[in-house]
């Protein structure tokens, strides 16, 4: 079929191919394109032929382009969408408009399309350009999992002032019987499925699920109404630690810590009603609380491995007590003693001769005096007030490492960790290559077996320790710069504040907080 013909050319189609045949050379480009809009069915594939075949005289018509259906459907590769569009001329598409409509109706048939049809207005179309005409139904995905846990009370110590006496408290160990509540999963649902322009069903995902996050020892999951209850499995201190939900062993001491019952040592955590008497030691691998209205005087030693220790009221420690914290520390003042603590050590009122030693060293902001002695944190010293009119010298010291001292110290660490990780693998083999033959072992070999089982969980717990001290590292770098020591009503003179290297011993009150910038001390 001859689309179009004059003195220069004939522009033909031919099985849905469009070939052109130059009768003269030099038919302009321009004119050319002047055919191609009386004809948006012709579609050209070869722009550069087109060009050369208009230069000379055709020996034979050359194939230029396609020659396009009226109505061109294309169908989405998930089968959730189809669009076409309109290669006709707007006066043709007006002209045939119910013949259009028919053929289109007709092609979706064709095309078994059912689902998602949209209505068209066809005197709107626009040559050319694509339009949707079917599209399916998304799928609904499922509710995740929701997981509740027991909620525990904040360890954030409240003072309050009612004009006769402070009280410095706080909820601190939690405490359940065996079998109750710690929380809850509702699993993840299934979600609702979508139909696709065939009319076929898309699957539809289910919700994510999330993990119940608890220790495994301490609590135990029963499925009940279609949800996942996790009850304890023991009595104890319920907290959260290194993510896991956990129920420490609870030792509770109505009295007091002396000659009645003796030091103190407990897997668990431990709340003393009383106080402990001077000379006699606690240690735990949990919590320690001290609830004694008149404090502690005294005690030898107050260790917790893992935990937070908190002494309700004062700590009068005679220049030989030692308060150790695996977590914080938390007591309403403390006089002549020394505390250490892994996170933060909090004090409600004054700290007055004592050595300290934290990540952050934190006192009331308003009524806080830290007097004599020597605060040393990593990241932040908070008081009110450092020394006193006697220029009593009391150090506020923040000992920060440069980023490439913390960075090599990772990197060492993580060499270590490696190195005994790979140790306490082959002690993992070869304990559970002598498990399986454990019931034809000897006496003697029964206690080389113990023996290694009991140097494999020593390599276990060096492991954890290192991995803990290299997560604090890279804590302590994103802190690095950020250091400061903030005294908000007077650091008296004789107060001694260094951050790193740059130190200074005040000659005169100031307030303010103080940190390096430009790599100086701003007192």
């Amino acid at each position: 079929m001859i689309l179009f013909s004059n003195n220069f050319i004939e522009v033909i189609e031919e099985n849905n191919k469009v070939f052109l045949n130059t009768i003269q050379p030099n038919f302009l480009l321009k004119d050319f394109d002047q055919i191609l809009r009386k004809y948006p069915r012709i579609r050209l594939t070869n722009f550069a032929l087109l060009k050369r075949t208009l230069e000379k005289e055709s020996i034979q018509p050359v194939e230029i382009g396609q020659w396009l259906p009226v109505i061109e459907l294309e169908i989405s590769k998930d089968k959730m969408s189809a669009t076409i569009s309109i290669n006709e001329t707007n006066e043709k598409v007006l002209d045939n408009q119910q013949i259009i409509l028919q053929n289109l109706d007709e092609l979706l048939s064709e095309n078994q399309i059912s689902h998602g049809i949209k209505e068209i207005e066809i005197n709107k179309l626009i040559t050319g350009k694509s339009y949707c005409i079917a599209e399916g139904t998304l799928p609904v995905k499922g509710a995740d999992a929701k997981v509740t846990y027991l909620e525990i009370p904040e360890r954030k110590p409240v003072i309050h002032e009612d004009g006769k006496a402070d009280y410095f408290e706080m909820n601190f160990i939690f405490e359940i019987n065996e079998g109750d509540w710690l929380g809850e999963k509702i699993p993840p649902q299934p979600g609702i499925e979508g139909i696709n322009i065939f009319g076929e069903r898309v699957p539809a995902p289910f919700g994510e699920d999330v993990p119940l996050q608890y220790d495994p020892q301490a609590a135990y999951e029963v499925d009940q109404n279609d949800k996942i209850i996790l009850h304890a499995s023991k009595s104890g201190a319920v907290e959260k630690r290194q993510g896991l939900l956990t129920v420490n062993n609870h030792l509770t001491i109505d009295g007091d810590v002396g000659i009645a019952t003796g030091n103190i040592q407990f897997d668990g955590s431990v709340s003393i009603r009383g106080t402990v008497n001077s000379g006699y030691s606690v240690s735990a691998m949990g919590d320690i609380s001290i609830e004694s209205p008149e404090g502690v005087t005294g005690a030898k030693l107050l260790k917790s491995e893992n935990g937070d220790i908190y002494i309700k009221n004062g700590l009068f420690g005679l220049g030989d007590t030692e308060v150790m914290a695996g977590g914080s520390i938390f007591v309403k003042h403390v006089n002549d003693a020394n505390l250490f603590a892994n996170n933060e050590i909090v004090i409600g009122f004054y700290s007055l001769g004592s050595y300290l030693v934290a990540n952050t060293i934190k006192l009331d902001e308003r009524n806080g005096k830290i007097i004599g002695g020597k605060a040393i944190a990593k990241n932040t010293i908070i008081t009110s007030v450092s020394g006193n009119r006697l220029e009593r010298r009391t150090e506020l010291v923040i000992e920060s490492l440069s980023k490439q001292e913390a960075y090599d110290q990772v990197q060492d660490k993580a060499a270590l960790l490696k190195s005994m990780r790979e140790e306490t693998l082959q002690l993992t083999v070869k304990v559970d290559e002598v498990n399986k033959h454990k019931s034809k072992l000897s006496r003697q070999h029964l206690k080389s077996l113990e023996a290694l089982q009991q140097e494999l969980e020593k390599k276990k717990k060096q492991c954890e320790l290192i991995d803990k001290e290299i997560q604090q590292l890279m804590l302590d770098m994103k802190n690095i710069g950020k250091e400061e020591v903030l005294v908000t009503k007077e650091a008296f003179s004789g107060t001694y504040i260094r951050i790193g290297k740059k130190s200074s011993l005040l000659n005169q009150s100031k307030h303010g907080k103080f940190k390096l910038e430009f790599g100086e001390l701003n007192v």
